[in-house]
This record gives structure tokens, sequence and C-alpha cells, in this order.
């Protein structure tokens, strides 16, 4: 799905949108591209420009590998998704099939670092400032105004 975000920006025109007609540079199919990850090989559909101008900076011409993608389990795992979850995204996101077992085994693999940091020890005080904002209706020049007063 990102790839083909950016091949509609740069085409300059969304798919069936009738300003791409005559534009000299249209949709071209798509092709597949193996590149390895940190879970191993997986396969990506590549969106192609018939001229051949279209050059993805999500996965650019030639590269081999996909870095990244234990990083973007890893925060949407953290981020509440389960591992189905995480799996439909990459697959609307990327366009790669990953399964939950291996989504699960990047997860597992993190677990203990996440457990060693939750049972630091911690320091015993901690400076802290509490800041909040209260909207405020000003009348300013004739006119009646939302400011912002910041509490801290």
């Amino acid at each position: 799905r990102g790839l083909r975000a950016e091949l509609r920006d740069h085409l300059g025109y969304a798919k069936h949108d009738p300003a791409g007609k005559g534009s000299g540079n249209s949709r071209n199919g798509s092709t597949a591209k193996t590149v390895q990850t940190e879970i191993g090989p997986v396969e990506v559909k590549v969106p192609r420009d018939r001229a051949g101008t279209f050059t993805p900076m999500l996965l650019p011409k030639n590269a081999r590998r996909l870095g990244g993608l234990s990083d973007v389990v890893i925060s949407v795992y953290a981020g509440g998704m389960t591992v189905r979850d995480i799996a439909h995204h990459l697959h609307r996101v990327y366009g790669t099939e990953v399964g939950p077992d291996t989504i699960s085994t990047i997860t597992d693999e993190v677990l203990d670092e996440v457990k060693t940091w939750q049972q630091r020890p911690l320091d015993e005080v901690y400076p802290i400032v509490y800041v909040d904002c209260l909207m405020v209706k000003v009348r300013d020049g004739g006119t009646v105004r939302n400011k912002a007063c910041y509490l801290v």
C-alpha cells in the first residue's frame, strides 16, 4: 500500500482518475521482488510505471534488504495490536505475507529485554513538573478568541 501511494504521488493522479489520460505515463502492473529481512526472505510486489521512471523510497531499486521490519512489528505490538492484526497490517502496508508464528518469534526475542527494563531498580527521587493547559475565552480587539493558559 505504501509503495502504491508512492507511485500515485510520482504519477500525480490516483488510479482510474481521468486526469491520467494522455499524461504520458501510467501504471504498468507490478513486479515481484524477494528481499531479505531480519525474519528471512519476504516477497514484495513493487508497482511499476510505463516510462520506468518510478523509484520507490520505501524499497529502492536493486535493494535486496528491507531493514526495520522487526522494529515495525515491535512498535505496533507494543501499541496493543494482536499478532494476527500485525500480520494483516504488514500485508496491507508492505504487501508481505508474514505468518503469526514469525511475528511471535520477533516479539518473544525482545520480551526478555522488556522484562529486564520493567524490573530495573528505580532511583528514590525523580524531579517531576506538572504542566496543564486551560483554554479560556478572551476578548481581543472586539472579538472573542480561545487562548491557552498554561498552568505549571
